[in-house]
C-alpha cells in the first residue's frame, strides 16, 4: 500500500519504433493495412464457423475461439502503435498503460493456452479417433474454454500486480511502442531484481511449459503415426501442419521475450511487432489457405450470400 501511495509519475513516454519520420509514415501505413486485415481475416474465420453446420466440431469450436482472441491481442496494442507513429510525442497515463498489459498478458496467455487445448485436441482426433467424440464432448470443450480463461486471468493478474506495487517516481520513458511488465518495471524507483525473477517464474515458465507440452503432444503424434495406413499417415500430419505453424510463429517470441530476468536487446522491438502484429494476421491466413474445409466453406458462404442478395433483388 506505501508502495502504491509514493507512486509519483502519471503518464510515460514511449520513444516507439523509430523516430525517423518517413519510417514513421510507412509504418504507419503498413500496419494500418496490417490491423484491417486481422480483423477482416478473423472475422470472416468466425462468421464462417458460425455459419457453417458442419464446421461445428471442437476443432473449429477452438479456431473461432482463437480469432476472436487474435482480434483482442491486436487490438490492445495496434490502435495505440498507429497513434504514436502519427504524433510527435507518444505518450499514455499511468492508468491506461497498467490497463494496456494487463489485456496483454491476458489475451497472450489465453491464446497460450488455447494453443495447448487445441494440440490435446489434435491428440485425441489422431491417437484415439473412436474415442473422439465422447472424450471432446461440447462439456468438456466448454470446460476446457472456462479454464484456459480463468487461468490467463489470474496470471494477468500477478503480473499486473508485481507491477503497480513498485513506486515510480521519476523515470518515464519506456523504450517500445506499448506497455509490457518488463520495461515498465525498469523504471521503478527500487531495486526490482526480485519482482523481474518472479515474472519470468510466472510468464516464462508459462510459455516454456505451454511449448514443452506441446512437443510432447506431436511427439507422440508422430510414432503414432507409424501404427497408421499410408493414407492415414499423409492426412493426420496435414490436419496439424498449421496448427504446429501457429505454435511454432507465437512461442518463439514469447519465450525470447520473458524467460529473460532484466536484459534487453534491440531486436525485441522486431520480436514484439511479430507477435502483436504479425501473428494475428498470419493464423487466419494459415487456417483458411491451408485448411480445404475452411476454404470450402467460405466459398459456399459466398454463393449463398450471392443467392441471398439476388433474390432480394
Amino acid at each position: 500500500m506505501d508502495a502504491l501511495n509514493q507512486t509519483r509519475v502519471t503518464e510515460f513516454v514511449f520513444l516507439g519504433l523509430t523516430d525517423n519520420w518517413v519510417l514513421e509514415i510507412l509504418f504507419c501505413v503498413a500496419f494500418s493495412a496490417t490491423y484491417v486485415l486481422t480483423l477482416c481475416g478473423n472475422i470472416l474465420i468466425m462468421v464462417t464457423i458460425v455459419f457453417t453446420e458442419h464446421l461445428h466440431t471442437p476443432m473449429y469450436f477452438f479456431l473461432s475461439n482463437l480469432s476472436f482472441i487474435d482480434i483482442c491481442l491486436s487490438s490492445v496494442t495496434v490502435p495505440k502503435m498507429l497513434d504514436g507513429l502519427l504524433l510527435e510525442r507518444k505518450t499514455i497515463s499511468f492508468d491506461n498503460c497498467i490497463a494496456q498489459l494487463f489485456f496483454l498478458h491476458l489475451f497472450a496467455c489465453a491464446e497460450i493456452f488455447l494453443l495447448t487445448v487445441m494440440a490435446y485436441d489434435r491428440y485425441v482426433a489422431i491417437c484415439t479417433p473412436l474415442h473422439y467424440l465422447n472424450v471432446m464432448n461440447m462439456r468438456v470443450c466448454v470446460q476446457l474454454l472456462f479454464a484456459l480463461w480463468w487461468g490467463a486471468t489470474v496470471h494477468s493478474l500477478v503480473q499486473t500486480f508485481l507491477t503497480i506495487r513498485l513506486p515510480y517516481c521519476g523515470p518515464n520513458i519506456i523504450d517500445s511502442y506499448f506497455c509490457d511488465v518488463p520495461p515498465v518495471i525498469k523504471l521503478a524507483c527500487t531495486d526490482t531484481y526480485l519482482t523481474g525473477m518472479l515474472i519470468v517464474s510466472n510468464s516464462g515458465t508459462i510459455s516454456l511449459t505451454c511449448f514443452l507440452a506441446l512437443v510432447a503432444s506431436y511427439t507422440v503424434i508422430l510414432v503414432s503415426l507409424r501404427k497408421q495406413s499410408a493414407e492415414g499417415r499423409w492426412k493426420a500430419p496435414s490436419t496439424c501442419s498449421a496448427h504446429f505453424m501457429v505454435v511454432a510463429l507465437f512461442f518463439g517470441p514469447c519465450i525470447f521475450i520473458y524467460t529473460r530476468p532484466d536484459t534487453s536487446f534491440s531486436l525485441d522491438k522486431v520480436v514484439s511487432v511479430f507477435y502483436t502484429v504479425v501473428t494475428p494476421l498470419l493464423n487466419p491466413l494459415i487456417y483458411s489457405l491451408r485448411n480445404e474445409e475452411v476454404k470450402s466453406a467460405m466459398k459456399h458462404l459466398r454463393q449463398r450470400q450471392v443467392f441471398f442478395i439476388k433474390s432480394c433483388t
